[in-house]
C-alpha cells in the first residue's frame, strides 16, 4: 500500500541512472536577487571537478556552517539557469514544510565518492 505522499513506483534501472555523489562544500554565498532566499554553493566532487548549485538553505544554515560539509548531490542533471547562475547539480535534503536538512555522510569520504 502506497503512502499518500509516495511517488510512482520506478524500475531499478531508473534509480541506477541517477548519478548520486558525495561532494565537499567549498563556499556558500547569498544568491543575489532571488525571489526566495538561497545560496550559491560551490561543491568539490573530486574527479568530476567543482560544480555549482543553488539551494534554498538560508533559513536552516548560516553560510559559514556549510563550508566543509560533505553533502549528497545528483550530478547528472541538465544545467539550470537560476538568476545569473547556472546550477549544474542538485543537492539533496530532507524537506519538512519550509525546513531542509541536508543529506550528509556520517564519516569523511573522498569527494566524488558514488552513492549506491
Amino acid at each position: 500500500m502506497m503512502h499518500m505522499d509516495s511517488k510512482a513506483t520506478i524500475a531499478p534501472a531508473d534509480f541506477a541512472a541517477c548519478d548520486l555523489r558525495v561532494g565537499t562544500v567549498q563556499s556558500a554565498t547569498p544568491l543575489e536577487g532571488a525571489r526566495r532566499p538561497a545560496y550559491v554553493l560551490l561543491i568539490d566532487f573530486g574527479p568530476l571537478g567543482t560544480l555549482k548549485s543553488t539551494a534554498q538553505l538560508v533559513q536552516d544554515y548560516a553560510a559559514d556552517t556549510l563550508r566543509g560539509k560533505q553533502v549528497v548531490a545528483l550530478v547528472n542533471v541538465p544545467p539550470k539557469q537560476v538568476g545569473s547562475h547556472m546550477s549544474s547539480c542538485l543537492v539533496l535534503g530532507a524537506v519538512e514544510g519550509e525546513s531542509v536538512s541536508l543529506l550528509e555522510v556520517s564519516r569523511p569520504v573522498a569527494p566524488g565518492t558514488p552513492i549506491a
